[in-house]
């Protein structure tokens, strides 16, 4: 379950289990609940488009019943259907984006994400022959979890290092990663590394696909990587202690680097989203339909 359906349910399972008396006291309530979700993790970009959203859609449907109890059990079921619609997109996304893959394509993959996974999978059971170029995704390490995926799905994987991106970039044909979350502009907030493959990729005049849920887009304009909010790096003259282990040096050299980057729109090609194939402008358009239509 991704983090935006995961804040959606929990919201959905608080408007349940709670009695308010006034719709004014039921949206405090939710809009607290939302606050502490958001800053009880690190990197709360993915999980404030999914409150955000599910706040919109309390709002825009909590005056559309003069019985508050049945405007509640409403707002409850309907919250209940798009958690089932959304934990569903995925399969979505994997029918949208099969043309993007053909035979004897090398496609390179940044870090983790089961949108891509579900895409690779289901191209692999439609017996097209591709092979991927994983990275290793430090510090998390999660592309290594991604090949072991996609290797017990049968398809040929080989796991490179962040820095083997510009070796390799020739050699494959497309680029695929997932996403945090989709901003306003079309950018893309991901995991680190990810602006930095994307780049190599423009260099290399290779596409770069961008493989999202839609309740991943955000209500951020960023400009450029350096408008995500992120800690700071620190500089120090000091070397760490020796006597650790390598696994432990590893974790405390890196402990203050940014765990996610922020992608501009100029270089993303397209996104593979349950709504469809979607340009870059149309992201603002999408959200434009959720928030004020």
């Amino acid at each position: 379950m991704t983090m935006p359906v995961a804040a959606i349910e929990s919201l959905v399972v608080l408007l349940g289990l709670t009695k308010p008396k006034t719709s004014a006291e039921l949206i405090r309530i939710l809009s607290d609940a939302s606050d502490f979700l958001k800053k009880s993790v690190k990197n709360s970009v993915s999980l404030s488009a999914g409150c955000d959203l599910f706040m919109r859609f309390v709002l825009r449907n909590i005056n559309e019943y003069g019985d508050f109890e049945a405007c509640q059990r409403h707002l409850v079921e309907n919250g209940r259907l798009f958690v089932e619609r959304a934990k569903m997109s995925r399969k979505h996304i994997a029918t949208v984006g099969l043309p993007f893959i053909r035979d004897d394509d090398v496609l390179l993959v940044h870090s983790q994400s089961r949108a891509v996974i579900a895409l690779l999978e289901h191209a692999a059971s439609h017996f097209i022959r591709f092979r991927v170029y994983v990275t290793e995704a430090r510090i998390s390490n999660q592309g290594v979890k991604m090949a072991s995926i996609l290797r017990k799905a049968g398809i040929p994987t080989c796991v490179i290092a962040d820095s083997t991106v510009g070796y390799v970039i020739d050699k494959v044909d497309k680029v695929f990663f997932g996403a945090e979350g989709v901003a306003e502009s079309g950018g893309v907030i991901n995991e680190i590394g990810s602006y930095q493959v994307a780049v190599l990729a423009r260099n290399a005049n290779k596409p770069v696909y961008v493989v999202a849920e839609s309740h991943k887009f955000v209500r951020l304009f960023p400009i450029s990587p350096s408008d995500v909010p992120t800690d700071p790096l620190e500089f120090t003259t000091e070397d760490e202690q020796e006597d650790s282990s390598d696994s432990d040096e590893a974790a405390a050299l890196f402990q203050n680097s940014p765990q996610i980057d922020f992608t501009p729109h100029q270089y993303v090609t397209a996104l593979i989203t349950d709504l469809g194939v979607l340009t870059p402008s149309g992201v603002s358009e999408e959200l434009i339909k959720i928030w004020f239509d």
